[in-house]
């Protein structure tokens, strides 16, 4: 059975986990405060999931989700990661992150910078631009006509394919946005950027279609970076 690793367990990150142990994958669950700050988490999803240290969920993860403030993505263990497909959740945040000077002059991503830390993954960025109550709750069936698309990108083919069977697995089409330099078109304040899944006080959010977040991904300008 296939294990997601997840550093990181905030709002996304115990999301995107609920989502998979409710589509039959295992969890191992890890934050910046150690294993026993998770327990309620891992009582409340069961016998498919366990808490460990970043390193720990690296290492059980086929699939590894890095879900921290982009001001940490250098803490992230790199070497258990080699080889793995590693989806990026981060978010860039000046107030919060500090100033990133390559990312204020559009020289770099998130997702590039991430990779870069990570020589030996194949990271994939995801998840970045959606609510976490959003990400809860529209997930369908394949097929179902209100249907929910994310977008992705990434610089390996094989990589994007894995995020996107895991994606279909927790209730979601895709949108391939290129290579890991386009992820940019997915950032904060970006047309597809929270916008096409509702407004916030609405937990439930709105359906978005692969044309409607094809369309706000092509809509994103070079002044949004």
């Amino acid at each position: 059975m296939t294990t997601i690793g997840l550093i990181g367990s905030g709002l996304i990150g115990s999301t995107v986990a609920r989502l998979a142990v409710a589509a039959g994958y295992n969890v191992v669950l890890s934050n910046s405060r150690g294993p026993e700050t998770l327990q309620d988490l891992v009582a409340e999803l069961g016998p498919g999931a366990r808490a460990g240290t970043p390193t720990e969920a690296a290492t059980a993860g086929d699939i590894v989700i890095v879900t921290v403030p982009l001001r940490a993505y250098r803490d992230v263990p790199a070497k258990p990661l080699a080889g793995k497909v590693v989806i990026d959740t981060n978010n860039y945040y000046p107030d919060r992150d500090g100033v990133f000077p390559e990312l204020e002059n559009g020289s770099s991503t998130t997702g590039e910078l991430l990779q870069r830390h990570l020589a030996g993954a194949h990271v994939v960025k995801g998840f970045n631009n959606i609510y976490f109550k959003h990400l809860a709750s529209l997930g369908r069936p394949a097929g179902a006509p209100d249907r929910t698309a994310l977008p992705i990108s990434g610089d390996d083919a094989a990589a994007k394919r894995t995020v996107t069977e895991f994606l279909n697995a927790i209730g979601y089409d895709t949108v391939d946005v290129g290579p890991l330099s386009e992820n940019w078109r997915t950032q904060r304040d970006t047309p597809v950027y929270v916008t096409p899944y509702g407004t916030f006080p609405d937990p439930l959010g709105t359906p978005a279609d692969v044309r409607t977040v094809r369309d706000a991904v092509a809509a994103a300008t070079p002044q949004s970076r």
